[in-house]
């Protein structure tokens, strides 16, 4: 596709779903397969991202890096999973992400380099100053996750853990 946004870690290109990839999951996974240029684990798309697919293959060009984003390994052009934001920033100026691996891929720090390359992309989309994030408490890989890449953990809401980066603005220069 045309200037469309895509970020490359160590081993994965990150780049936000194609509307019409969105559009033909969960049922035809060829022509989604066919679109992405990649092939999909027989694991993704998990049950949690099915109810997103709609609102992602609704999504423009301009819009879809503010939704779901796919995980493909280069090595092997497979999708292993999927991380993304809740939406473009709010008039807080803060970005929600998510993320999941699919459970063969787990371990090998995909989400570390997924969520690390998307975080850094945020902080410099304008209008965006902090990315947010919830987990499970007992969920000690996310947990972990979030500590290594410097989010801070702002309080518990509806049972989750909630984290919080944001942008370092450093203090301006006092003259001599």
């Amino acid at each position: 596709m045309e200037n469309e946004t895509r970020l490359h870690t160590a081993r994965l290109e990150l780049r936000p779903l194609p509307a019409a990839a969105a559009r033909a999951l969960p049922a035809d996974r060829e022509t989604s397969a066919r679109l992405l240029g990649a092939e999909l684990s027989a694991q993704w798309p998990h049950s949690d991202l099915l109810d997103v697919l709609p609102l992602q293959g609704a999504s423009t060009l301009e819009t879809a890096p503010y939704g779901v984003w796919v995980l493909i390994e280069r090595g092997s052009r497979t999708v292993v999973g999927d991380a993304g934001f809740v939406g473009p920033p709010g008039e807080d100026e803060a970005i929600e992400i998510g993320y999941s691996v699919v459970p063969d891929r787990r371990g090998r720090g995909y989400a570390t380099e997924a969520v690390s390359a998307l975080v850094a992309w945020a902080l410099e989309q304008p209008g965006v100053r902090a990315v947010v994030a919830s987990c499970a408490a007992d969920n000690t890989p996310s947990v972990r996750l979030l500590e290594r890449l410097g989010f801070r953990r702002t309080g518990v809401e509806a049972e989750q853990l909630r984290w919080r980066i944001e942008v370092v603005v450093p203090e301006p220069r006092r003259p001599f």
